[in-house]
């Protein structure tokens, strides 16, 4: 009986973010418009929830932008034209992907920057310690036991 309940309650689980899907009222008639409505829907942020996007959203300005989203694709907009028409009325931050742009450049290649800089400083510093220790060389005296200790014959243990 237990294995039954646990099952059930894993298969709960497992089908429970299906149900959250777009409810019905809100799909459009056109497979294929609603597929594009779906793409832009994973591409803009839940200003309610941050890290989600409004395609998997249960806060009621997702349920909003979702339906501005489909009446724009309805009306005929292209995606770029809906995208354009959510970022002019909520700003840059519903796109959970920044544009590339002068305003967004920092956050493009600020990671690449502050990358290029750590390595630089690393190779610095690895070049300043290598140059500080110095590969002092052996002398002639310390040559010599070492190519003796190298090549000299090592004792037999009569045992083996």
């Amino acid at each position: 009986m237990r294995h039954i309940l646990a099952t059930l309650f894993l298969s709960l689980m497992l089908t429970w973010p299906a149900l959250a899907l777009v409810s019905p009222s809100e799909r459009l008639s056109d497979p294929v418009q609603e597929a594009r409505a779906r793409e832009i829907s994973k591409e803009l942020r839940c200003l309610v929830c941050q890290n989600q996007s409004i395609d998997d959203s249960d806060a009621e300005l997702a349920g909003d932008l979702r339906r501005i989203v489909r009446e724009r694709i309805a009306a005929g907009d292209t995606d770029e034209e809906v995208f354009d028409y959510v970022v002019d009325r909520y700003g840059e931050f519903v796109l959970m992907t920044p544009r590339f742009e002068p305003a967004t450049w920092a956050l493009w290649l600020g990671p690449l920057l502050v990358l290029l800089v750590g390595g630089a400083v690393t190779a610095a510093f690895l070049r300043r310690k290598r140059q500080e220790t110095g590969e002092a060389g052996l002398t002639e005296a310390e040559k010599a036991r070492l190519a003796e200790l190298t090549f000299a014959e090592k004792p037999r243990d009569s045992a083996s």
